[in-house]
Parts: C-alpha cells; sequence; structure tokens
C-alpha cells in the first residue's frame, strides 16, 4: 500500500534528491512511524506494514511539491520530523505532555546545526536553516482543525495502515481532489472530505482507546527505565535508531527492566487493564471544501 501511495506521488523532483541521504534525515529509517508499536505485542497491534518516520517525511514532502511546485516549502516540508526521538510520541507521555504531545521539538535546531552534510547542500540551494523551518509554511504545517500536508499524510498513513479503512482506489480520490485555497490546503469534493473526516475520526478513537493508552504509557515508562539505570542518555533517544534502544534494554540485567519488555513484547489483550490518564491530545479536523469550512 506504501509504494502505491508513493507511487501516486510521483516522480521525485532533482533538487530533493541530495537530501535523501543528509545523516538526521536517514536516521529517521530507525524510528517507526507508530511510535515503536511495530515491536510491540501483535495482539494488540497488527500493522498492514511497517512504515517510518522517514517514510512519513519523503511522502509528505511529496504532497507539499505536488500541489505548490516550492522548493523551499518542499524541503521544510521534507525535514518537519527530523526532531522525532526512538518511539516518537511515546516520549511525549514520558515527558508528560499528554496534550499538545510537542515536548520534543526543541531538539530540532540542535539536530540541523550539527548536520554538516544538511548545511552543505542547503548552501547548493542558496539556503539556510531558517528557509527550511516548516512552521512558516501554513501548508506543510497549520494548526488545528485546519488541514496541512503533515496532517493529510498521517490520516493517509493511519488509515490505510492501521485502521484500514483506505485502500488503493480511495487514497487515489483523495489526492485527485485536493485543492489550495488561500495557502491553505482543502478539499474540492464534498464527499471525498467526509470521508476523510470520518477515517481522522476513528484514527482518534484507536489513539485513545484503552490498548494504546496502555502500550503508549508501558513503553513510556521503559525508556525512563533505561535512562534512569544509565543504559542510554535522554538525548540519545534524538540520535540513535530504536533497534538501538531496544538492544541496550534486553541487555539489561534489571529485572525490573526484563519484566516490563516481556508484557511490552508478549501482552494479551485480556490482560490490557484500564489506566487514567490526564486528557490526551484530540485529533480535531475540520478542513477547507470548496474554500468553506466542512463543519
Amino acid at each position: 500500500m506504501y509504494e502505491y501511495y508513493l507511487s501516486l506521488l510521483k516522480d521525485i523532483p532533482e533538487f530533493l534528491e541530495k537530501y535523501l541521504v543528509v545523516p538526521s534525515l536517514v536516521r529517521l529509517k530507525g524510528i517507526t512511524y507508530f511510535c515503536g508499536m511495530d515491536y510491540a505485542s501483535k495482539e494488540i497491534y497488527n500493522f498492514k506494514e511497517k512504515i517510518t518516520r522517514y517514510d512519513h517525511s519523503l511522502t509528505t514532502a511529496l504532497l507539499t511539491y505536488k500541489y505548490t511546485h516550492n522548493k523551499e516549502m518542499t524541503i521544510a516540508a521534507l525535514f518537519h520530523d527530523i526532531a522525532t526521538p526512538c518511539f516518537s510520541h511515546v516520549i511525549d507521555y514520558m515527558n508528560k505532555d499528554y496534550a499538545t504531545q510537542e515536548s520534543t521539538e526543541k531538539y530540532t535546531q540542535l539536530i540541523l546545526d550539527k548536520d554538516k552534510y544538511l548545511k552543505k547542500s542547503l548552501m547548493v540551494d542558496n539556503l539556510n536553516l531558517e528557509d527550511i523551518n516548516y512552521k512558516k509554511y501554513p501548508l506543510v504545517d497549520n494548526k488545528r482543525p485546519k488541514l496541512c500536508a503533515d496532517r493529510l499524510d498521517g490520516i493517509i498513513l493511519t488509515g490505510a495502515l492501521w485502521t484500514q479503512e483506505l485502500n488503493e482506489k480511495k487514497i487515489k480520490e483523495i489526492l485527485d481532489s485536493l485543492t489550495i485555497y488561500d495557502n491553505e490546503l482543502g478539499f474540492n469534493n464534498l464527499l471525498v472530505a467526509q470521508e476523510v473526516l470520518k477515517v481522522s475520526n476513528n484514527i482518534d478513537i484507536v489513539c485513545h482507546c484503552r490498548e494504546d493508552n496502555y502500550m503508549m504509557e508501558l513503553l513510556a515508562n521503559i525508556t525512563r527505565l533505561g535512562i534512569l539505570n544509565n543504559l542510554y542518555s535522554y538525548e540519545d533517544l534524538y540520535f540513535k535508531k530504536e533497534i538501538d534502544i531496544f538492544k541496550l534494554l534486553e541487555a539489561s540485567d534489571n529485572l525490573k527492566i526484563k519484566e516490563m519488555l516481556d508484557m511490552f513484547y508478549n501482552i494479551k489483550k485480556e490482560n490490557i487493564v484500564d489506566i487514567e490518564l490526564p486528557y490526551i491530545k484530540k485529533r480535531d479536523l475540520n478542513p477547507l471544501v470548496k474554500g468553506k469550512r466542512l463543519q
């Protein structure tokens, strides 16, 4: 399904190719899109395919280019998730940032500043780091409930591979219905917009269900224990790959870590219990349809 989706976005523009091997971006090939849950008990999660934050970064960039043909905006979209740590939003849980899930973004500048290859590539295009600040571009990153390339790509990937509501035909219909209205991504087809909203609402349900809350909090606690036991540092989460962190945890002789890891890998659905968490991020969506809000 991912390869089909990628094919719909067509060719990668030549200017983007040199950025695809930037070290800080390549690291995202080792960061799973679904917050490390690809490694979790298969009784709890059964994703259709394994995709990474690198995959999401690429398709977000290609979505941006498809509808704008803007070089700076496309490169910004490619690097919008560059500060994603191992296990992604699990670290927001670890930081008790349940509501906004933005606690990890503070490392963005540090990661970009350290990447000399990226800076050299930008010089070729007469750009600097500020030019690719994705926060400058509403088409890449917009406040909820508005639609943007990052948000739409997340809906497509999650709807196809987790909730499995989107098939090849529906994905093509979505891409064919996209339009830009006053620097905002929207739809020219009401039925397609309603379908996307339905998928988004269903994603919100699975991301608030007791199983997902439990597993996200469990991995957050495991990750915190690893830091407390000096297996790795908090900063390591932004520069290592997930498999490296799991190997360090698995090699530990700490009995609590071993017990919790076993739960994470093997827990049965009937053993999942309700846990009380503060307000969790609501994935509101109210896109433009023919220039007007859907709701």
